[in-house]
């Protein structure tokens, strides 16, 4: 349980500097991004699994390319549902979605690895 706690609070600071980082990205305040960070965490559990089965012969032509164009989507959708979190248009989802990967795996392996 602590576990899930602290990958969410990780999760929260991470979007929360990605808003800082990509223009076009905003959240009010560090509560809403902990928000935000759960309807992501929903968003890609529930209909993530969807788009990618259904996206898969694009995954695959693509080499996996295409799983961008769809966490970007997951991201703008998840903004959607947000109050406090607003994504601007489809570059500034998909430089959000790029950025905030690889910051959650930052954060995850500093936080982890100690």
């Amino acid at each position: 349980m602590l576990h899930m706690i602290v990958v969410w609070f990780v999760s929260a600071l991470a979007l929360w500097l990605v808003a800082r980082i990509i223009p076009g990205i905003e959240v009010r305040d560090f509560g809403a991004a902990l928000i935000a960070a759960l309807v992501i965490a929903v968003v890609n559990a529930i209909v993530g699994p969807i788009l990618r089965i259904l996206g898969f012969p694009l995954i695959f032509l693509t080499l996996g390319l295409f799983l961008l164009i769809i966490n970007a989507f997951l991201l703008k959708l998840a903004s959607l549902f947000t109050p406090g979190f607003k994504v601007r248009g489809f570059l500034a989802a998909l430089l959000g979605s790029i950025v905030l990967t690889i910051l959650t795996s930052v954060f995850r392996y500093m936080v982890f690895a100690l």
